[in-house]
């Protein structure tokens, strides 16, 4: 019988029976592999008699009969992680867990077998370290659960088959790119095999109510590798970020079906493996300078939680024709609007100065109410002014120069005030209850607030 041949686009898995320079799905170029398809030792008279006479395993339910009276789920025993994922990991749930190469994506996983051994059986698969290597680690962490079952193999119908014999509670797959189908010719790490191997698993899941975690690894982008219909798949994606020459890395939810995608959990990288931070503002202001131009504090929500974090700017002559713009830690585009709307509304003339905008501790901030502390520490690096001590800001800057309110004010006054800051610099809006001895200033443009600290 002969062979079925298709092209699969590695960065959208589009599917197509003969080869394309350009993706007509993604619009990538020379993405398209071939790809060898084995063909079906069934005739279509066969399946169609056999589709027939037979009943499916799982028949169709009424929805009223559905028992959903609790969502049963289990702790992994870090607290922030099971802050990002609602309140702990559901039962049956299917978990991808991405991050760069030595982020701690490894780390974490078997550090959340400790505890969770304790209760429940784990198998832990690795295909990208050997059973000894698991063993090293695993010693330097500390690590001593006697529920907890190592396998190191790569096939993933040898993967299933041990999975059945041993019947975990928690099942980990250690990496998704590793792993692959001997009916598949395509090779490990391919779009095929991923897309493939994560199916499997997925109804593995379902059908034996066992949660499996997954490690996925990312391209040079930033973005995770393989097909995008891996992230469809699996009930939560989280992110493992930060700066690997730093000691904070923070996790997030991309997509999370039994939680909220706004909660972040903050964690310290050590000689003992990942610590969590149970006080992630006063670690992030820890070495906070005095008496230094071109830095603010500020304050924005992650999820319930308020966090502080400080922005710094630096605001220097330039030597060239065109100035230079750099930020870490917030969006690029965002600040070069915030230097335009400084200098057309406050008249400070940044058109002739490089700027750079830094978040210390690796933190990334993406919420609006980060505008009026970045806008503030670029006119004290100007002026070469520092604020004075004690002082937090929060609020959105528009285009025309005003300040616009945010969500949470009382939660973020708060926060200032539990860790020592006297002065908050907010947008003319409703706050509600604050502590008595905090001075609030509110303000309605960047003019006013810049004239009130500076």
């Amino acid at each position: 019988m002969k062979q079925k041949t298709v092209f699969l686009c590695s960065d959208c898995g589009y599917e197509s029976p003969k080869w394309y320079g350009k993706c007509p799905s993604c619009g990538a170029w020379n993405t398209l592999s071939e790809y060898h398809v084995k063909p079906q030792t069934q005739t279509r008279g066969v399946l169609a008699s056999t589709a027939a006479t037979s009943r499916t395993q799982n028949p169709p339910v009424l929805l009223a009969d559905i028992d959903s009276t609790t969502e049963s789920r289990f702790l992994s025993g870090i607290g922030e992680l099971d802050r990002v994922l609602g309140g702990g990991a559901v039962h049956g749930s299917f978990v991808l867990v991405g991050g760069e190469p030595g982020i701690g994506k490894s780390t974490l996983l078997l550090q959340m077998c400790q505890e969770m051994c304790r209760s429940a059986k784990v198998l832990y698969v690795s295909g990208e370290e050997s059973l000894r290597q698991i063993k090293l680690r695993a010693s330097r962490l500390g690590i001593r659960a006697a529920q907890l079952f190592v396998l190191a193999e790569t096939d993933m119908d040898e993967i299933i088959q041990e999975t059945d014999l041993l019947q975990p509670d928690i099942l980990i797959i250690d990496s998704i790119q590793t792993v692959y189908r001997r009916d598949l010719t395509a090779a490990p790490g391919g779009t095929t095999q991923i897309k493939e191997c994560a199916m499997s698993l997925m109804q593995y899941a379902k059908r034996h109510s066992v949660t499996i975690f997954i490690v996925g690894h990312v391209n040079k982008e930033g973005s995770l590798a393989g097909p995008k219909i891996l992230e469809h798949m699996v009930d939560c994606v989280l992110y493992f970020e930060g700066e690997q020459t730093g000691p904070f890395r923070c996790l997030r939810a991309a997509k999370n079906r039994f939680g909220s995608t706004n909660e972040i959990g903050v964690f310290e990288m050590s000689d003992r493996g990942l610590l969590e931070v149970q006080n992630p503002s006063a670690a992030m202001l820890a070495g906070h300078p005095t008496g230094a131009s071109g830095n603010c504090i500020a304050c924005v929500m992650e999820g319930s939680r308020p966090l502080l974090a400080e922005v710094q700017a630096l605001v220097a002559k330039t030597q060239f024709g065109v100035p230079r713009r750099t930020a870490a830690g917030v969006d690029y585009n965002r600040m070069v609007l915030l230097l335009a709307i400084l200098e057309k509304r406050a008249g400070l003339f940044l058109s002739g100065s490089d700027a750079y905008v830094n978040v210390v501790g690796g933190m990334r901030l993406d919420e609006p109410a980060a505008d009026l502390p970045m806008v503030l520490a670029i006119a004290s690096s100007f002026r070469d002014k520092p604020l004075p001590e004690g002082v937090m800001s929060f609020g959105e800057v528009g285009l025309t120069g005003e300040l616009r309110a945010v969500n949470c004010a009382a939660q973020r006054i708060g926060e200032a005030y539990r860790l020592g800051f006297h002065t908050c610099i907010v947008p003319d809006q409703e706050i509600g209850d604050v502590p008595p001895s905090m001075n609030v200033v509110r303000v309605k443009t960047i003019q006013q607030a810049i004239a009130a600290v500076l």
